[in-house]
C-alpha cells in the first residue's frame, strides 16, 4: 500500500513538474529532502544545512537520506517491482549494497576477483588483493574451514553475517569447538528453527598496538559512482581501542578482542570521563611516524587507500549503478604488528551516534560534506571539485588520481582537515 501510494505521488509530481523534470536544481533554491532517520545526527546535518526544507509529500522530494531497509523494500534489484525516480532524485544507498557490505558477499566477491586475476595470469594485482583475513561462509563451508583448521591451527573469529555492533561475535582455538557448533547448526535447520549464518576468518592475532592495547580503524570514503567509478576518501576518521590490554591468553573475553565501542562500554574498568577509547586518524598517524619514520606510515597509509579502493572495484561489476544513488560507506580496517593493513568489514550505514563532542564534531562535518559533494543544490552540474571539505577525490573515471595539492605523500588520509577554510574558498569560486 505504502509503495502503491508513493508511486501515486511521483507520477503526480511527474505530471505537475514535466517541464523542470531532469534539471539539476539551481544554486540558491530550495532543497526538500525526505528521511527516516529522524532523532540523528544525519537528520540534524538536514535541517541545519541553509536553504534546505523537509517535506511530508511522498514522491515529492530532491533528496532521500534512508535507512537501508527503506532502500530494500523501494529500490529492489534490477527495477522489479520497483517505482521511477524523477532524474533529478537522489537516495543515498546503491540497491544492492550488500554485495560489498554483507560480510559473506564481500568475501565471496574478494575471493572471486583475486582468483580472475591470478587465472588470467596478472599475479601482481592478483598480489593487490591480499588484504583480507581467510574467510569461509558457515555452515555451508564448514568442511573447509575444519581442513584448514587441521593445516594450520591457530584462533579464527566466528561473526553473524548480517549483523553489528560485536553481537554474536566469538572466537575459537579448537577443532572440537568449530564441530560443537557446526552440529549445532545442523541440529536447528533439521527443526527449522531460525538460525544465521556465519563468517569464520582467520584471526589476526598479532595487532598493532598502542601503549599494550589493539584498536581498529572506522574510515569513511563515499561512492558517488560505480560505473564508471568515483569515489571520495575523507581525511578524518578514528581509531577505536579497548580498554584491556592486548593478550591471547583468554579468546573468550571480548573486551580484549573486539573493538567495537558498544561493547567496550560495557567493560567494568571502562571510565568515559578519562577516555573515549578513541583516537582521531590523525593523531594516530603521528604517534606512528614518531614510532616508524614517515616513509613507513605513508606506505601503511596508502596501502589503507589501496586496500578500499580495491574492495570497490571487486564488487564493481555485480553492483546496479543506478544514478539516482550514492553511497558513504564506513571501512573497519586493522594493522598487524608489521603495519599491513587488513580489511575486517565495510559498513553501508556506519554509526552516527556521537559519545563525545569531538565525535559530534566529525560526523556531522563528515555528514555537511557528503551532502555538499552530492550537489542537490547543482552548484557544480554533477560535477563537484576534486576536494569538498574533508573529502579529497580518490578515482574518478574509474583512475586512480594523486591528491590535489602540492605534497609528497601518496594519500590525504590523516592530513589536516581545514573543511571550513576550504569550504570558504570553494563557496566564493561557486557561490
Amino acid at each position: 500500500m505504502e509503495r502503491k501510494k508513493f508511486e501515486r505521488k511521483v507520477r503526480q509530481v511527474d505530471d505537475v513538474d514535466k517541464e523542470s523534470k531532469g534539471r539539476p536544481l539551481s544554486a540558491g533554491k530550495t532543497v526538500r529532502y525526505q528521511t527516516t532517520m529522524h532523532h540523528t545526527l544525519p537528520f540534524v546535518a538536514l535541517k541545519t544545512r541553509p536553504g534546505w526544507r523537509e517535506t511530508q509529500d511522498e514522491g515529492d522530494w530532491d533528496i532521500f537520506y534512508a535507512c537501508t531497509g527503506w532502500i530494500h523494500e523501494n529500490l529492489p534489484y534490477a527495477g522489479v517491482g520497483g517505482f521511477r525516480l524523477l532524474d533529478h532524485q537522489k537516495v543515498n544507498h546503491f540497491p544492492n549494497h550488500i554485495e560489498l557490505t554483507r560480510k559473506d558477499l564481500m568475501a565471496k566477491n574478494l575471493k572471486r576477483t583475486k582468483r580472475a586475476l591470478e587465472k588470467e595470469g596478472r599475479l601482481e594485482e592478483a598480489a593487490e588483493f591480499e588484504f583480507f583475513p581467510t574467510t569461509f561462509t558457515l555452515p555451508s563451508e564448514g568442511a573447509m574451514l575444519l581442513r584448514a583448521f587441521q593445516v594450520t591451527g591457530g584462533v579464527w573469529i566466528m561473526k553473524p553475517i548480517g549483523r553489528a555492533q560485536g553481537k554474536g561475535i566469538f572466537l575459537v582455538n579448537r577443532a572440537s569447538q568449530i564441530e560443537s557448533w557446526l552440529k549445532e547448526r545442523g541440529k536447528e535447520k533439521a527443526e527449522n528453527c531460525c538460525y544465521e549464518n556465519y563468517v569464520a576468518q582467520r584471526y589476526i592475532d598479532k595487532p598493532y598496538t598502542v601503549a599494550g592495547r589493539k584498536f581498529d580503524l572506522r574510515l569513511y570514503c563515499l561512492v558517488l559512482s560505480y560505473n564508471p567509478l568515483k569515489v571520495y576518501l575523507y581525511r578524518e576518521g578514528f581509531a577505536r581501542f579497548t580498554a584491556a590490554r592486548y593478550s591471547n591468553d583468554d579468546i573468550s573475553n571480548n573486551f580484549i578482542h573486539l573493538t567495537n565501542h558498544a561493547i567496550q562500554k560495557k567493560d567494568g574498568d571502562y571510565d568515559p570521563t578519562t577516555t573515549d577509547l578513541k583516537w582521531p586518524v590523525g593523531q594516530l598517524k603521528r604517534y606512528m611516524t614518531t614510532m616508524h619514520g614517515a616513509a613507513a606510515v605513508d606506505r601503511c597509509f596508502h596501502g589503507i587507500q589501496s586496500l578500499m579502493v580495491n574492495s570497490l572495484r571487486a564488487v564493481q561489476n555485480v553492483m546496479i549503478n543506478d544514478k539516482h544513488c550514492f553511497e558513504m560507506y564506513g571501512y573497519d580496517i586493522m594493522l598487524d604488528n608489521d603495519l599491513k593493513p587488513w580489511l575486517i568489514e565495510v559498513n553501508a550505514s556506519p554509526s552516527m551516534t556521537a559519545d563525545t563532542e569531538t565525535d559530534r564534531a566529525l560526523k556531522l562535518g563528515l555528514l555537511d560534506d557528503l551532502l555538499t559533494v552530492t550537489d542537490a543544490e547543482g552548484k557544480y552540474n554533477g560535477n563537484p571539485p576534486r576536494r569538498v571539505g574533508g573529502f579529497d577525490l580518490i578515482v574518478d573515471n574509474g583512475a586512480v588520481i594523486p591528491p590535489d595539492e602540492p605534497t609528497s605523500m601518496p594519500t590525504m588520509l590523516g592530513c589536516a582537515n581545514n573543511r571550513q577554510q576550504q569550504l570558504k574558498k570553494l563557496n566564493s569560486k561557486n557561490p
